[in-house]
């Protein structure tokens, strides 16, 4: 039996760049997916928007890290991950979602955010071919961004490996075998690993790892649909992110890749709870009507293709990282709420640190925040 100091479930958004960092440090890490390669789950199919532009502390000093990582990779490391320093923008167009903004660049900006509100004609200056109808203004973060999912979770995966880690996929995990409350032994499809740490990152199937694993998540997949047009000039600066509910969605949001490419999505009403990832026929009506009443130019655009992902969500849209009290040695690093992309690298980060010891009093409360045992009540605003 081959033994391991931490064995993490999940070569995704979040797993693979948690196992770089704990490689850094010189930790024996392995990492297992039953996929063919990393990325392969959820983090493919991301739109790939990257940003701070959250309502909390701890969501917004994770991504703080994150697009530290991103942004700076390149220069650093040598990859291009297709990382374009854009910005989001959230358009008001009901007086509610001006207040809420408003209300909330105080939080955002006490936490270190670059964001402005800006009243109608100066946000047309930042945005001038979105529908004036209406508009009241909007919010603007410039240092948000966007990123490629695969290239990035690529580029993680070959800097783990460099710095040691393992890597096995087509591999299942299928459960632990513990003595005293502490899991000793890892087990799948194919061998048995002796370890000192167990990380669930199984992203969308994290609640059939944890019963495994026995112990329980209240997380629960559900359906949402994304699309990318053909590659064209670039015209579009930041991702928009209109708020305003339609009929069967909550809200939309879209952005303009560093390829040219229109990235979209719409986050469904009622939500598609579970796991079906198959397309459906109305998604792509629906959500395009939205974005050309939104911004009449994209009116032209030819759609490439179209897909359907899992968010994990939580009963109040935040993350749960931390340990199991039940298993000494158990850490959970899921429910990221279609997040994980953007989250992943600034997780990876704190996490590592939390692993092994490392972290300072004001980072032990970044990751408190986000702990399996909290009150659910509270709920992320841009849930």
């Amino acid at each position: 039996m081959n033994n391991y100091d931490i064995v993490i479930v999940g070569a995704g958004s979040t797993g693979t760049p948690l196992a770089m960092f704990l490689a850094k440090e010189k930790v024996k890490v392995l990492v297992i997916d039953e996929l063919f390669s990393p990325g392969q789950g959820q983090n493919k199919r991301a739109i790939g928007g990257i940003r701070a532009t959250h309502s909390d502390r701890s969501k917004i000093l994770i991504s703080k890290k994150s697009i530290d990582i991103f942004s700076h990779w390149e220069e650093r490391n040598g990859d291009d991950i297709e990382w374009l320093k854009g910005g989001y923008s959230y358009p008001a167009y009901t007086q509610e979602h001006e207040e809420q903004y408003k209300k909330l660049l105080k939080i955002q900006k006490d936490y270190g955010l670059n964001i402005e509100w800006y009243d109608k004609e100066d946000y047309l200056k930042i945005v001038p071919i979105i529908n004036r109808n209406n508009l009241r203004g909007g919010t603007f973060s410039p240092y948000d961004g966007s990123a490629s999912p695969l290239l990035a979770n690529n580029a993680f995966y070959f800097k783990a490996l460099e710095y040691g880690a393992e890597f096995h996929f087509r591999e299942k995990a299928l459960g632990i075998k513990t003595k005293n409350n502490k899991i000793i032994e890892v087990q799948t499809d194919k061998n048995r690993y002796g370890t000192a740490f167990v990380v669930n990152a199984a992203g969308a199937y994290a609640k059939d790892m944890a019963k495994k694993m026995h112990y329980d998540l209240p997380i629960m997949p559900e359906s949402h649909e994304g699309a990318i047009t053909e590659p064209v000039n670039k015209f579009l600066g930041p991702m928009i992110v209109d708020m305003r509910p339609g009929k069967g969605s909550k809200n939309i949001y879209f952005y303009q890749h560093k390829t040219g490419q229109i990235a979209f999505c719409l986050t469904p009403d009622p939500a598609v709870t579970g796991t079906d990832q198959r397309q459906t026929s109305q998604f792509l009506p629906q959500v395009s009507k939205r974005m050309v009443d939104l911004i009449p130019r994209l009116k032209n655009i030819s759609v490439r293709r179209t897909w359907r992902g899992l968010y994990p969500m939580t009963p109040d849209g935040f993350p749960i990282v931390g340990r199991v009290k039940s298993i000494d040695n158990c850490y959970n690093i899921v429910g990221m709420c279609g997040q994980g992309f953007m989250l992943g690298p600034g997780l990876g980060y704190y996490t590592s640190k939390d692993i092994l010891g490392n972290l300072n009093e004001d980072e032990k409360e970044i990751l408190d925040d986000l702990s399996l045992y909290r009150d659910f009540g509270k709920e992320e605003a841009f849930k």
